[in-house]
């Protein structure tokens, strides 16, 4: 039996993992899936000060208090940021760092330097949170996927906490440790990229994997992904 941390990214909470979690479960592992201070049905606790330290110490927190060991850390998206640094604050815990199509910036990098916006697709932004339109999840994010499970993936979607996804020099103390770590490509996904990626998996000597899915698998490809982490 394994530990399995599983973070999620922008405008998502723990739900995006369900089919991932469920079928971890099923084979026998112990898996927690949080949602993230300000996220998914946490929403309206959004406020100023969640960040990146914030939710990566919540993460590392939960490690702590379920007295968990030997923990796989997975992240997705944005979450690729959080595991960063929760696994930098409980490095005794972890046993592996696995990013699923994450992005994990490196010193001083922000995420829109990774991230490639549409300019014809503006986002939703007010004073604490930004996320896509309606229209640009049902036509773009989630359009890979089977018609039931977009409405339901639509209907979860959050905005997500503006200070949470650009904080340049947090991660500084995660890139100086070595770390045994896989990398997850998918590459029907346009972001983030396959050179940032390949990158991540460079910087960190990473296993890596490529899965012909778009940025959902955990959704879309459940079985798969299981099989990889």
């Amino acid at each position: 039996m394994a530990n399995y941390v599983l973070v999620h990214g922008s405008y998502q909470g723990g739900w995006i993992w369900q089919p991932t979690a469920e079928k971890l479960r099923a084979a026998g592992h112990r898996v927690y899936a949080p949602t993230l201070d300000g996220c998914g049905e946490r929403a309206s606790q959004i406020r100023h000060g969640i960040t990146i330290a914030t939710q990566g110490k919540e993460v590392a927190d939960l490690m702590f208090y379920e007295d968990l060991s030997d923990v796989i850390l997975v992240g997705t998206s944005t979450g690729g940021l959080v595991i960063c640094k929760a696994a930098e604050l409980a490095r005794d815990r972890i046993s592996r760092v696995v990013f699923v199509d994450a992005l994990a910036p490196q010193p001083g990098e922000r995420v829109d330097d990774i991230v490639v916006r549409d300019p014809n697709r503006p986002q939703v932004t007010t004073e604490l949170t930004r996320g896509p339109s309606r229209d640009d999840l049902e036509n773009r994010l989630f359009a890979d996927m089977e018609p039931e499970l977009r409405g339901w993936a639509v209907d979860r979607v959050t905005m997500h906490p503006i200070e949470a996804t650009d904080a340049p020099g947090e991660l500084d103390g995660f890139w100086s440790q070595s770390w045994p770590a896989t990398v997850v490509r998918c590459s029907l996904s346009s972001n983030p990229s396959e050179a940032h990626q390949r990158r991540t998996a460079d910087k960190l000597k990473a296993e890596w994997h490529i899965m012909e899915s778009g940025h959902y698998p955990m959704l879309t490809h459940p079985d798969e992904l299981v099989g990889l982490l």
